[in-house]
């Protein structure tokens, strides 16, 4: 009697059949949490670039700073200068979020995006009336807390100084 793997199960159960392009996935499978993933890191990685290329433009004694051309000192629309520090962090961005992507399609985590999705749409997600009203209950916990943690510091604070001091602090 043939056996089924738990990948060709998980496959029948999530997409019913593998997609045309070879891949076991159907396109829009995921693909909400894929999206929200693929851009907060590349949002992430973006801002690392920006703080590669002010890194690397003050280095070697400002010689990535330096434009190539004398006529051509800066991208016409964007204003950036084109300097070898920008060419260096546009290659290293293109090259990181192709990584991302390239990363993101293994199927250890396709899967962990493919199953987080199926499970949030399960979720029964509150109202907006119930929304306000929990955050109201929040706030209100969290003021009352403030407020007796405060008041607690403030009169443990002046029992030490009465204690240590002998009431002349």
């Amino acid at each position: 009697m043939p056996t089924v793997s738990d990948k060709d199960r998980k496959m029948t159960e999530t997409t019913g059949e593998p997609a045309g392009d070879g891949s076991p996935y159907r396109g829009d499978q995921g693909r909400l949490a894929r999206l929200a993933v693929f851009w907060a890191l590349a949002i992430l990685l973006f801002y690392g670039c920006v703080s590669l290329y002010r890194t690397l433009s003050p280095a070697f004694g400002g010689a990535l700073a330096k434009p190539f051309t004398a006529s051509l000192k800066s991208i016409p629309v964007l204003g950036l200068p084109l300097n070898p520090a920008l060419l260096i962090t546009a290659v290293v961005l293109v090259g990181a979020w192709y990584g991302l992507y390239r990363w993101q399609q293994t199927p250890k985590v396709a899967d962990l995006l493919i199953e987080t999705e199926a499970e949030l749409r399960k979720v029964t997600w509150p109202t907006i009336p119930e929304a306000v009203n929990s955050s109201i209950v929040v706030i209100v916990c969290v003021i009352f807390l403030m407020a007796f943690l405060a008041g607690a510091d403030w009169l443990l604070g002046r029992w030490t100084t009465l204690i240590l001091t002998g009431g002349n602090g």
